[in-house]
């Protein structure tokens, strides 16, 4: 039986995954809605896509593998489900990680506005650097499999032993595991940071340009940079989430600590979904429609009972 902290913590986490489903649901549609309308999807649009997509499989993962823990030991050591659960999630987070890179880097260098000769020499070769993240990630899924695999192993060759694997050893391979997505986090903060700095400078220059006028150039450079700031916060939060999510491996009796890191972690895909929303007008508009569509059909089942 759970703790009434544990309780919340659950309802909460599951609340949150729910609605990053609901919303990584509505952004898929309207792309589909698009590519259905216009015969082809824009590189943002795939980007976009396959984040949802992601995120969607993230979030079920992330709630399965919580229910089974606290409610179905058994299940896990008779059916091996956490090995399953091992490689669906490597595959999962990586794929989630590597869009939201993508998303990240595709607007700095869209958006963002350098002299430097880097800067200018990647704004005109963004193909190559999306083949060069696309090898980081197949070679990531490279190293990943047989660490993950061999991680499996030793853990249940060390239960049956009673001899339970070291700390020091297990973060050490873990973070081997997990080189690649550490490496995509550090360039999806470095590019959203650059970014920042760029729409501030850009700020600065149309308050000194244009004064004592209401420029709406300037407020849409602001809500970007509100959102990219939010983003950071939210994807650092994930990591912290996932660390603890990890660390409770060797604390299993510590329930509420695995439940504080599992509502972390699931807070990440919830918001950044709203947020995307909030701040996408067709998003907006859409969502607003499927709500409004929602209470018409309620009304209409309250006027058929009476």
């Amino acid at each position: 039986m759970l703790s009434t902290a544990e309780g919340i913590l659950l309802f909460i986490s599951t609340s949150e995954a729910v609605l990053g489903i609901l919303g990584d649901t509505v952004i898929g549609f309207v792309n589909c809605n698009d590519f259905i309308k216009n015969k082809k999807l824009s590189k943002i649009g795939l980007i976009i896509s396959g984040l949802v997509i992601s995120r969607i499989f993230l979030a079920w993962l992330l709630i399965t593998d919580a229910y089974t823990k606290l409610f179905s030991g058994q299940l896990i050591s008779v059916f091996n489900i956490t090995e399953y659960m091992n490689y669906l999630w490597i595959i999962a987070n990586n794929l989630s990680v590597w869009f939201a890179t993508s998303l990240s880097v595709f607007y700095f260098l869209k958006i963002a506005n350098f002299s430097h000769h880097m800067f200018l020499w990647l704004k005109k070769r963004i193909k190559v650097v999306f083949i060069f993240l696309t090898g980081c990630l197949l070679v990531t899924w490279l190293l990943s499999f047989p660490l993950v695999g061999k991680l499996i192993q030793e853990n249940k060759r060390n239960t049956s032993q009673q001899f339970p694997i070291k700390k020091s050893e297990f973060i050490v391979e873990y973070v081997f595991v997990n080189v690649g997505v550490i490496f995509c986090f550090m360039v999806a903060l470095t590019a959203c940071f650059l970014l920042i700095i760029s729409l501030w400078r850009h700020r600065r220059r149309m308050k000194s340009h244009v004064l004592g006028f209401r420029d709406l150039n300037t407020e849409a450079h602001v809500k970007a940079m509100k959102v990219l700031i939010s983003f950071i916060i939210l994807y650092m939060l994930y990591f912290i989430g996932i660390a603890i999510y990890i660390f409770c491996l060797f604390i299993p009796e510590n329930k509420l600590l695995f439940l504080f890191g599992l509502t972390i972690a699931c807070m990440c895909p919830c918001c950044h979904s709203l947020i995307l929303i909030l701040t996408n007008s067709q998003l907006k508009q859409y969502s607003v429609g499927l709500l409004q569509r929602l209470r018409c059909g309620e009304k209409g089942t309250d006027l058929r009972a009476t």
